[in-house]
């Protein structure tokens, strides 16, 4: 039976709810067999800044925070897979089927329950090492969560070539780098975003940008909708859809209630509402085999890890296009 280890990082620490990180050591322990990776580059997910606003009462601080992780191991280049399995058979069933994903229980998750990677290291089970075609972490960093993210939601929403999807939150570390996947499989995709500035990005990758969420009395409704945005979004989101229309709710960005406004509407029009948790293991391998081949575009801007305050502060305004990238 394996033993356990104190290991010792560099690390950015959330010491309490809505204050900035606190650069300093931070000691856990970890059994004897997982390995160290030399953590590159790390994204700043949006579910990060729901961790930090303290949207999941479960979590106390302090927390090492970060699942998006990029590095060396073994002097190679390599991905960590953000989901520590519990147990081998779940592992197993992972490896075989490229949609297995593991229950509620069986997982923890990098950065939340464990120690994650906004630190000079990681350490993780040797299963959760992927190799990486490179070494440009920056663009893995940025791009390769949204991908799969949005690979997912396109096999629980059964989304089909040619049919019309819209993505909320568009020009968000997800939203840019996922509609280009949706793109790739043959959808009709139109992103929402604010920004005309960001419009003019989206329709430069082929996507249909919209900056209202009334623009389907012009173009007509959605087949599927893909909500990243969550409260402040979706009943408008629930609105573009046809009857009989899919709405997959992926992201909830404040971390409060989201409240249907008109039930009806959902009734009248038999809409499906579906859950999307994350990526299986396969999934991100096959994110950062396109992100490897340049099918898809990465958007990002760099900090190192002593400015994550300051990275903070732009996402949470909703300041940047695509990821922020910390590199320790």
């Amino acid at each position: 039976m394996s033993g356990y280890k104190t290991v010792k990082v560099r690390g950015a620490i959330l010491e309490e709810f809505r204050k900035p990180f606190v650069i300093r050591d931070f000691e856990y322990q970890v059994p004897d067999d997982w390995v160290e990776v030399q953590v590159k580059a790390v994204g700043v997910c949006g579910r990060d800044t729901v961790v930090w606003k303290g949207g999941f009462p479960n979590l106390k601080p302090p927390i090492l925070l970060g699942h998006e992780i990029f590095g060396y191991y073994n002097g190679e280049p390599v991905a960590v897979f953000p989901a520590l399995v519990v147990s081998e058979e779940c592992r197993k069933k992972m490896d075989a089927d490229p949609s297995a994903m593991c229950g509620v229980g069986e997982v923890v998750i990098l950065g939340e329950q464990f120690p994650g990677g906004y630190a000079d290291k990681v350490y993780v089970p040797e299963w959760n090492i992927i190799p990486l075609p490179d070494d440009d972490f920056a663009k893995y960093a940025a791009a390769t969560c949204g991908v799969a993210t949005l690979m997912r939601a396109a096999r629980v929403s059964r989304l089909a070539s040619g049919e019309r999807v819209l993505v909320t939150g568009a020009s968000g570390g997800v939203g840019i780098h996922g509609i280009q996947y949706l793109k790739l499989i043959g959808a009709e995709v139109y992103g929402y975003t604010r920004s005309k500035e960001r419009a003019k990005v989206l329709e430069q990758l082929g996507i249909k940008p919209v900056t209202s969420l009334d623009f389907y009395k012009e173009v007509g409704r959605m087949d599927v909708v893909m909500e990243l945005v969550g409260k402040y979004t979706f009943n408008d989101s629930m609105r573009s859809l046809r009857s009989r229309g899919r709405l997959v709710l992926i992201g909830n960005i404040s971390g409060e209630p989201i409240e249907i406004k008109r039930p009806a509407l959902f009734v009248m029009r038999e809409l499906e509402m579906h859950g999307s948790a994350a990526y299986s293991k396969k999934e991100y391998e096959a994110a950062i085999k396109l992100i490897g081949e340049g099918v898809i575009k990465a958007f990002y801007q760099k900090f190192p890890l002593t400015r994550i305050n300051e990275a903070y502060e732009i996402v949470i305004k909703g300041e940047i296009l695509g990821r922020a990238v910390l590199e320790p």
